[in-house]
């Protein structure tokens, strides 16, 4: 499993229980895989939530992909704000919006619709989907 890529550590333990290895077996695997640094919960949400963001998810998905692979909500949020970089989500948005609407006029209502839920499949906040559909169209 850890040949293809990165795991979190309750996805281990979870794949490992499914196999059949009892509670035991399972804790002494995951740490020696923690002592050889093979597994590190801290580095796999940071390297998540950067991956995720460089495709262009926003913090919303990110942090329910992560807390779906067994990831503290706290620890989420830290790797979601680092990913970020300190920069707004705002702008996230509206990049993706220039590369995937270019040329379109977002005045009209059903673009407009669909843009928006084009940004909520994406995991972007209302707030921020407002904000960046608003900004799109005055730069327009």
């Amino acid at each position: 499993m850890l040949a293809y890529r990165s795991h979190s550590e309750a996805e281990l333990r979870s794949r490992l229980q499914r196999a059949g290895f009892d509670d035991r077996v399972t804790e002494a695997a995951l740490e020696r895989l923690r002592s050889l640094h093979y597994i590190n919960d801290e580095a796999f949400a940071r390297n998540w939530a950067t991956s995720a963001q460089k495709r262009g998810f926003g913090s919303k998905r990110i942090e329910q992909e992560l807390t779906a692979k067994g990831i503290s909500e706290a620890l989420a949020r830290e790797a979601i704000r680092e990913s970020f970089g300190g920069t707004d989500e705002t702008e996230h948005a509206k990049k993706l919006l220039r590369k995937t609407y270019k040329g379109k006029n977002l005045k009209e209502p059903k673009t407009l619709r669909r843009a928006a839920a084009f940004l909520d499949r994406r995991g972007y906040s209302e707030s921020v989907i407002a904000m960046a559909l608003r900004e799109y169209s005055d730069d327009n």
